[in-house]
């Protein structure tokens, strides 16, 4: 049976803990990814309930996000 030097053996482990370091931050970045996802959808589910409220409050309407102010969207097939 062989025997790697010392040099060969300690760049070997360098190797593979650098490859199991990877595979950890891998890891949190995929469960990261997933608590983001639902962090979104719920952000989603929660302002479209507010745009319904908007919506039986004043109408259709456009918001524009910077001064709060809105206009009236009118249907173009009613008219």
């Amino acid at each position: 049976m062989g025997k790697l030097s010392k040099s060969e053996l300690k760049e070997f482990k360098e190797q593979e803990q650098k490859k199991q370091a990877i595979l950890h931050d891998l890891g949190l970045l995929a469960t990261q990814s997933h608590t983001l996802s639902h962090m979104f959808a719920e952000l989603s589910m929660k302002q479209e309930k507010n745009k319904k409220e908007l919506e039986a409050k004043y109408g259709n309407i456009e918001v524009n996000l910077e001064d709060g102010t809105f206009k009236l969207i009118t249907d173009e097939k009613n008219k």
